[in-house]
């Protein structure tokens, strides 16, 4: 059975990329094939690519075309619809939506990573959570354990479920070493959050994402 999530996260650089790619590796550990997508994303390097794109890439079972992966290149590494407006470009829902159901028929699982929080504004009157219900997915948390996480994590959970969408579960991504008190801060979001915990992923200077895997497990359908 095909399934497909979108990851979204409590804040941005906590870890959402990595937490994706590492999801991707869950899935292919397990037997299934798996795509990423990241329909937006703003940033590029001297080559014209983005990073968080080409860990996806790489992640992913097999190669495909990087519009597909990502129907939506913005230049600047800034908010997407203030790129998209200096750039005189429009976020196009139906294409993305066209692009992911092009991945769908690929492969078992594709898991889509939206961008910074849940609802980062993608133009006039569309925001990443809408980019969520429009894809009509299973929402998938990345709490980047840092202070104020819990209140971050139980807000993202309050805004997923008032947009009418499933929890499907969450991941508690250590980012910050030296934050005091992790396993008491773990407990608490566990006993909080409505939904199950995916895994806890330490804190991973060298970032393999294949090795943090292994601490991970798939939602279930």
């Amino acid at each position: 059975m095909n399934q497909a999530w979108f990851v979204t996260g409590t804040d941005t650089e906590i870890g959402k990329t990595f937490v994706t790619c590492a999801i991707l590796h869950a899935a292919r550990q397990a037997g299934r094939t798996a795509l990423g997508m990241k329909p937006v994303a703003a940033g590029v390097d001297a080559a014209g690519r983005n990073e968080d794109v080409e860990s996806l890439l790489a992640a992913s079972s097999f190669a495909v075309a990087r519009d597909l992966c990502n129907p939506c290149l913005l230049r600047a590494p800034v908010a997407p619809h203030i790129a998209a407006r200096e750039e005189g470009v429009a976020i196009d829902p139906i294409r993305i939506r066209t692009a992911f159901a092009a991945l769908q028929a690929q492969a078992d699982i594709v898991v889509v990573e939206g961008v910074g929080g849940f609802r980062v504004p993608l133009g006039n009157n569309f925001d990443s959570a809408d980019l969520a219900i429009a894809l009509d997915l299973p929402v998938i948390l990345v709490v980047g354990l840092r202070l104020g996480c819990i209140n971050h994590a139980l807000l993202t959970a309050e805004a997923i479920r008032a947009r009418g969408l499933r929890l499907a579960g969450w991941v508690a991504n250590h980012v910050d070493p030296a934050m005091l008190r992790p396993i008491e801060n773990v407990a608490a979001l566990a006993m909080l959050l409505d939904a199950p915990l995916l895994g806890e992923i330490p804190y991973l200077p060298d970032r393999d994402c294949a090795a943090a895997a292994t601490g991970l497990s798939l939602p279930v359908a």
